[in-house]
C-alpha cells in the first residue's frame, strides 16, 4: 500500500465510517484476547487436595479451593460483561458456552465444600466412641456416606483434577447432592442428641456444641474430660475421681 494510494482514495470521506470500523475492530480484538484469557486459565485449572488426620489426601484445599472460586467469580464477571458489548458477535457462542460452562462449575464446587465441610465436623463423632455407639442409625448413614467420601468421590477427583472437568463429571454432580442430604440428617440427629443432654443437664448449655461433643464423647474416660469442668461449674479447675 502506497501513501498516493491511500492520498488518491480521498479517505476524509469516510473518516466516521473509517474510525467506527477501527473502532470496532480493537474492541472485537480486546474480547478476543479476553475470552482466551479465561480459557487459558480453566483449561489447566486444576485442584489440590489436603491430609485429614490420618486418613490421607481426602479433602480439597481450604486455600486453593477458595482461590479457585475468587477466579471463578471474576471470570463469570468478565464474561458477562464481555456478552452485554455490542461487539461481542463473533465470539458470542463461545462466551455463553464458557460462562454456562463456569456457572455450573462454580455451582458444583459451592455444593461440594457444603458436603466437606458437614463430613470434616461428623466424621470424629459417628466414626468411632460413645455417640456413635448410641446413635446406631445415623452412625450407619454417616458410614456409608464416608465410605463414598473417602474410597469413591475424591479418589476419582484425583484421577481427574481439572477443576471444570471434576465439576462437570457425572458421578461427583449426581452424588453430592445426595451426600448432602444425608449428612444434613446425620446433623439435625447430632443436634437433637445434644438437646435431650443439654435437658438432662442444663449446665450443658453453658458449653459450645463442639465443647460438649468433646465431653461426650469422652464421657467414659474420666481424665479426657478434666478440661470441660471449668466451662461447666464457675470456680471448678479440676475433680479428683475415687472408686
Amino acid at each position: 500500500l502506497k501513501l498516493k494510494t491511500v492520498l488518491d482514495a480521498d479517505l476524509l470521506k469516510c473518516q466516521e465510517d473509517i474510525e467506527e470500523i477501527t473502532d470496532s475492530a480493537d474492541k472485537q480484538l480486546a474480547i478476543e484476547k479476553k475470552l482466551k484469557e479465561i480459557q487459558d486459565i480453566w483449561d489447566v485449572a486444576t485442584f489440590e487436595f489436603a491430609h485429614w488426620k490420618n486418613r490421607g489426601e481426602v479433602i480439597l484445599s481450604g486455600t486453593s479451593v477458595s482461590e479457585t472460586i475468587e477466579a471463578l467469580e471474576e471470570s463469570q464477571s468478565a464474561l458477562i460483561q464481555m456478552l452485554t458489548q455490542r461487539h461481542v458477535t463473533p465470539f458470542k457462542r463461545d462466551a455463553e458456552e464458557w460462562l454456562k460452562k463456569l456457572s455450573e462449575t462454580n455451582e458444583v464446587l459451592e455444593g461440594w465444600i457444603k458436603v466437606q465441610m458437614l463430613w470434616m465436623s461428623l466424621e470424629a463423632v459417628f466414626t468411632g466412641g460413645d455417640i456413635a455407639r448410641q446413635m446406631p442409625a445415623d452412625t450407619r448413614v454417616f458410614m456409608k456416606v464416608n465410605k463414598e467420601w473417602t474410597t469413591r468421590l475424591m479418589n476419582k477427583a484425583k484421577d481427574v483434577q481439572l477443576v471444570t472437568d471434576c465439576c462437570q463429571n457425572e458421578y461427583i454432580k449426581n452424588m453430592l447432592p445426595s451426600m448432602f442430604i444425608d449428612l444434613n440428617k446425620c446433623q439435625k440427629a447430632l443436634d437433637g442428641y445434644l438437646e435431650q443432654k443439654r435437658k438432662k443437664f442444663p449446665r450443658f448449655y453453658f458449653v459450645s456444641n463442639p465443647a460438649l461433643l468433646l465431653i461426650l464423647s469422652q464421657g467414659s474416660d474420666k481424665e479426657a474430660v478434666q478440661g470441660a469442668f471449668p466451662k461447666v461449674f464457675d470456680a471448678v479447675s479440676h475433680c479428683e475421681f475415687q472408686g
